[in-house]
């Protein structure tokens, strides 16, 4: 009978045993710390409002594929993908990969948003049709040939730096009211069509002379100004008239004068 009761004993207290180790991890769960080092800079979050400014500026819709680039805890995909997006998050931290995949679970987006362990500068991200970073100056900078290389009309948001002397379209500052202390300024760049080089006119010969989105040269002897691309559309104006058009590979097409009195025009790239 004693050696029933102290079996009967021991199992119970094995039970209690199980079920206490059932209920603590056998190691902490992992979570990132403010400005731990990272492969090239410290991980610093995007805070939470400026995150939605960054997919607000760029416009973000359900047909669009965003990647980030440094995704660190996943906030920036995981924000896409609420949007409906299709999102890749690419980032050198394994435990940060880990945890984003959590938190995309926990957010109900795992459908949408996926992440992937990878150095940033050794990865294609060329498919992306909108590209968020948040990324040291020096480190935008060495990817702008990349930038640039993307599709004409690729929206770039970024979280407070630059790319270089390429100036930005657009930028939205948060207001200390949103309660945005720090990093809380939007850029967004779209990557323009190259239209550097010499182009065949009825008018004449157009000649311009590309620096990212803006552009001067000569049409036949006369000054072209005020020179812009945005994607795969132009605009400048020679001698007074106004021109704009759409750029299709090796040919422009569009409209010059005013709106009523507005005649077509084209231009075919000639070669080098």
């Amino acid at each position: 009978m004693f050696v029933r009761v102290a079996s009967a004993g021991l199992c119970a207290l094995l039970l209690v045993a199980m079920a206490s180790c059932a209920q603590t991890p056998a190691y902490p769960i992992y979570e990132p710390e403010y400005s731990q080092p990272g492969k090239d800079v410290v991980w610093v979050p995007t805070p939470l409002i400026v995150v939605e400014t960054m997919l607000d500026l760029a416009k973000v819709t359900p047909e669009d594929y965003v990647i980030d680039l440094g995704s660190g805890d996943g906030r920036l995909v995981i924000g896409a993908a609420k949007r409906g997006a299709r999102a890749l998050g690419i980032e050198y931290d394994d435990n940060l990969v880990r945890y984003s995949i959590r938190d995309a679970q926990k957010a109900g987006v795992s459908d949408k948003a996926q992440f992937l362990q990878a150095d940033i500068f050794a990865t294609d991200f060329s498919k992306a049709t909108v590209l968020t970073l948040f990324l040291l100056p020096e480190m935008n900078l060495r990817l702008r040939p990349q930038f640039l290389a993307m599709k004409p009309g690729t929206r770039i948001v970024a979280n407070y730096f630059g790319i270089g002397d390429w100036s930005s379209d657009e930028a939205v500052r948060v207001p200390e009211s949103a309660r945005c202390e720090i990093y809380c300024v939007a850029y967004l760049w779209i990557v323009p069509a190259t239209v550097d080089g010499a182009w065949a006119m009825p008018q004449g010969e157009l000649t311009l002379t590309q620096r990212h989105q803006y552009f001067k040269g000569t049409l036949g002897t006369k000054p072209v100004t005020d020179g812009r691309v945005r994607g795969d559309t132009l605009n400048f104006s020679v001698d007074g008239v106004s021109y704009r058009g759409r750029i299709n590979g090796d040919v422009i097409e569009g409209l010059m004068g005013e709106d009523a009195a507005a005649v077509k025009w084209t231009a075919r790239r000639k070669p080098n």
